[in-house]
């Protein structure tokens, strides 16, 4: 058995080091095809001259934006676990956002193994309520681009001449898949019993554990009188990332070169916010600074290498400050980004442990 594991997990050691090595010549290309033609000493230039009082000013802002994520994380959270500590929620929230800068995806499991390990609470409950998160996420990414459309279709086009209507359609239909498991949870308990029960009793009865605690934690999606302050802390949360993207604008002389205002920035956060939803490059590193770059030159005429500095100190910014400040909560934790595994625990341990 413990040979079997071993291989399997080979088999997905195999795995990761593919999926980073597409990511890194991902990474490399974007990174050519960025700095493709430009004079990389004005690039510099523009780096340099950037006002960093608006740079330090909009670190607390991006901070701020994290944190109402936590309370959204803490409203998700009321039905199940009723959360006390909005510190604890930020500081998994931070932690799950440095791994993320290094490893694409893994914060998504480090964030609900750090708090649960806090909390002493169920990991698998807390993970649904990720899930959760992401399916808030991905609508409100899909209405403000469906309201961006109509109100800037032209310059959108212009940014994204590959983005069509049909793009969208994977991120619809995952949306659809978590309301079909939300809601009708006796497809799930039909499917166990027909075809895992049968075959074996131990595993069925450790699935039906797990499903039962993964909706626990879908419950808040199954209460409407929570859905109004989902959506104002939704808001609350995009206006926040908004911000510092705007007052950036002053740091590189945008707002007076080029006349950017307010609604400039909301356009630029909804296509960096379509570059990190579909980047597998850690942080969206190249993605969002490609998108950027181009973006600000096609819609505005910026040049290249001003836009190229404008993409590579926000980005920069934002990336430092999650992994200095998710670092010391890991840190903190005396965690690994990468957890050792001992293949008999596993294989043997069939109960939920979150206080290990």
């Amino acid at each position: 058995m413990t040979d079997r594991f071993e291989s399997k997990l080979k088999g997905k050691q195999i795995g990761r080091i593919i999926n980073y090595s597409l990511s890194i010549i991902l990474l490399i290309l974007l990174v050519y095809f960025s700095l493709k033609g430009l004079n990389l000493a004005s690039l510099g230039k523009y780096i340099v001259s950037a006002n960093y009082l608006w740079v330090l000013l909009s670190i607390p802002v991006g901070l701020a934006s994290h944190w109402a994520r936590a309370i959204r994380w803490k409203t998700m959270l009321k039905p199940i676990a009723n959360p006390k500590s909005t510190w604890n929620l930020f500081s998994a929230v931070m932690a799950g956002y440095a791994v993320n800068n290094i490893v694409p995806r893994g914060g998504e499991l480090l964030r609900p193994y750090y708090y649960s390990k806090r909390e002493k609470i169920s990991f698998t409950m807390t993970f649904a309520t990720i899930v959760v998160e992401r399916f808030l996420d991905l609508i409100s990414l899909l209405l403000v681009f469906v309201l961006a459309y109509f109100f800037f279709r032209n310059q959108l086009k212009m940014a994204l001449p590959n983005l069509h209507i049909e793009n969208i359609i994977y991120p619809t239909i995952l949306i659809i898949i978590i309301g079909i498991l939300s809601f009708y949870k006796r497809w799930i308990d039909f499917l166990l019993q027909k075809l895992v029960k049968p075959i074996s009793r131990k595993i069925y009865n450790r699935l039906n554990e797990l499903f039962e605690k993964f909706f626990l934690g879908l419950t808040v999606i199954k209460q409407p009188a929570q859905y109004l302050q989902l959506a104002l802390e939704s808001l609350l949360i995009w206006f926040l990332y908004t911000v510092p993207m705007y007052l950036m604008f002053f740091s590189f002389s945008f707002a007076k070169t080029y006349n950017l205002g307010f609604d400039d920035a909301i356009l630029l956060i909804i296509i960096s916010g379509i570059g990190y939803t579909v980047a597998p490059t850690p942080g969206a590193i190249g993605v969002y600074h490609f998108l950027i770059q181009n973006a600000l030159n096609k819609l505005y005429g910026v040049g290249m290498e001003e836009a190229l500095a404008y993409a590579t100190v926000t980005h920069a910014i934002n990336f430092l400050s999650q992994v200095i400040v998710g670092g010391l909560f890991l840190l903190r934790e005396n965690l690994s980004l990468i957890p050792k595994v001992n293949p008999e625990e596993v294989m043997n341990n069939g109960k939920d442990t979150t206080s290990s």
